[in-house]
């Protein structure tokens, strides 16, 4: 078995190629044995739409029951249904089979116990496992259990729109947000004007991830087509979203955080946020001005979720798009969720979506910069370039190094999916934006022997 399927956050690698009837029958195994040790016996599964994840299912089904494990198969399901079976199904943990936004030959296994999904040393755990074959063995038992229904009625009781009708674009992008949104956006009193929501894993219109603005560019149109106030976009399994405004501008996961976190500070004020090293400087600041508190945490949605825990955050969020309510729902990313809420804020003003930011100060960035370094220097050459700029600029090494500057500031981070180094840059104006990339670049490309 290819060990490199074993990531960060989950398991995941190319159909026939690394993940065979083979390995995956091994794989339920090993998470069987993963669950048993852990004292969890009951466990949910779900899947998305890929042409391999039924054969994936029964599978896991077979090998979860082989080891003892009793199986609740949710059938197929957003990754935030998987999530909310957590929550409301007698059930000691699950498992999501869903490939989220990669291309369409590729799966993978999002991984949880009790109430939380698993990352690093516990996936490692599972991979030992699955090298060593140390299996245990066991008879459980499976059920079927219908949670949709259940879970778009909880997210329609839990949201309450305000006196203005919107008119709402939805691209699920054939990914599995068709399902649940545009029928939840409808029962709380939207237009929602649907494009691509039939579940395809072939993606055939776009590749459903909300971070890449070619991607976007489908809601763009049709928000300024149909004169809508909003458009919501879904990556593959609906735990990421996009937001476009009435101008058809993106509004990306750091500008959603300022809205949602002033809307939380009226109801609780004090109330702490987390967001992760590549946002805005501009988000901390905010939360501060309206009485906040900000923590900034590293990238991945396992750890943000694992921080918002120690520290009861009341919302967290990424750049990505994965955003995280505590506050009135239950801690795990949900995009038709977050598109709830905001579709909320904007019912009870007769404000367009752009001007809830129009008061931010302005500010360039650049989108992430993906520069190669092989995995077993990536780290080493981050540790070299934070020693270098703490001699003379205060950095932020919690995940990689952000630098600060006078005007902005710069992040060189180590991938944990790719042998690649992720940069991002901000700044108050294109000049300083440049003159802090050049000054992080020259010394980069110095330590990479680029020149």
């Amino acid at each position: 078995m290819n060990p490199h399927i074993f990531r960060e956050y989950d398991i995941r690698g190319v159909v026939g190629q690394d993940l065979t009837d083979e390995s995956v029958a091994v794989l339920a195994r090993a998470l069987g044995t993963f669950f048993r040790s852990k004292g969890a016996n009951r466990i949910s599964i779900g899947r998305d739409a890929r042409e391999s994840s039924p054969r994936f299912r029964d599978l896991l089904a077979e090998g979860l029951k082989a080891s003892g494990c009793d199986v609740l198969d949710v059938g197929m399901v957003p990754t935030p249904v998987l999530y909310y079976t957590l929550f409301t199904e007698d059930v000691d943990g699950g498992v999501m089979i869903t490939g989220s936004h990669n291309p369409s030959d590729q799966n993978g296994f999002k991984i949880c116990i009790g109430k939380s999904t698993i990352f690093g040393e516990q996936i490692a755990e599972i991979r030992d496992l699955v090298l060593s074959r140390t299996l245990v063995s066991g008879r459980g038992r499976g059920e079927e259990c219908e949670v949709m229904s259940g879970y778009m009625d909880y997210l329609v009781s839990q949201v309450q729109l305000g006196p203005r009708r919107l008119r709402v674009v939805v691209d699920s992008g054939n990914g599995m947000g068709g399902l649940t949104g545009p029928p939840v956006y409808r029962r709380l009193g939207c237009e929602a004007i649907e494009l691509f929501t039939e579940p395809d894993s072939r993606f055939p219109n776009h590749h459903p991830d909300p971070t890449v603005t070619e991607n976007m560019r489908f809601a763009v149109e049709a928000v300024r087509a149909r004169e809508a106030d909003l458009g919501i976009a879904f990556d593959g399994d609906a735990d990421r979203i996009g937001i476009v405004d009435e101008r058809g501008r993106i509004i990306w996961g750091d500008q959603l955080m300022v809205i949602f976190s002033r809307s939380i500070l009226v109801e609780r004020p004090g109330a702490t946020f987390i967001a992760e090293v590549k946002c805005s400087r501009t988000l901390f600041e905010d939360i501060r001005r309206h009485g906040g508190n900000p923590i900034m945490w590293k990238v991945g949605h396992s750890l943000i979720k694992s921080k918002m825990k120690e520290t009861g955050a009341a919302m967290a969020g990424e750049m990505s798009g994965h955003l995280f309510f505590a506050d009135r729902y239950f801690g795990f990313d949900d995009a038709v969720y977050a598109g709830a809420r905001l579709l909320e804020i904007l019912s009870r003003t007769d404000l367009p979506l752009s001007a809830l930011l129009a008061d931010l100060p302005p500010s360039v960035n650049t989108p992430e910069i993906r520069v190669d370094c092989p995995d077993a220097r990536k780290f080493e050459v981050v540790r070299l370039l934070t020693e270098e700029f703490k001699r003379t600029n205060e950095v932020v090494d919690i995940d990689g190094a952000r630098i600060n500057f006078e005007h902005g500031w710069g992040l060189v981070r180590a991938s944990n999916t790719q042998p690649v180094l992720v940069l991002r840059f901000e700044a108050d104006t294109e000049d300083h934006l440049s003159e802090i990339r050049r000054s992080i670049e020259q010394r980069l490309e110095r330590l990479l022997g680029l020149t």
